[in-house]
């Protein structure tokens, strides 16, 4: 038998069951997972992904809008609030972090 460690760790809930979910589908145990993400860090000696802040789509960056496209997103903003066209901000990143996935 191989020799093994107890690594104990604490991780936020949601995170784990998503995680435990994309796992069960793709077949992997948890603990097979942690230990590939582990030798890949041994391996390529970093973590083995891009690890950067998550950029929001060019049609909300502010910094490139005229003053005119602000107050029209604005207004637009406004009115599908007071229409109740309104969604969960969770909701709303959960949609920009699929876009930026890969």
């Amino acid at each position: 038998m191989a020799n093994t460690t107890t690594l104990n760790i604490r991780i936020n809930p949601k995170v784990k069951q998503k995680a435990e979910e994309v796992l069960e589908e793709l077949g992997i145990p948890m603990s097979t997972a942690i230990n590939m993400y582990l030798r890949q860090i041994s391996m390529t000696g970093g973590i083995p992904f891009p690890v950067k802040l998550p950029s929001a789509p060019d049609s909300l960056q502010v910094g490139t809008m005229t003053e005119t496209e602000l107050y029209d997103k604005l207004d637009k903003g406004y009115a599908d609030a007071a229409a109740g066209r309104v969604h969960e901000a969770s909701e709303a990143f959960d949609s920009i972090r699929k876009k930026n996935s890969i």
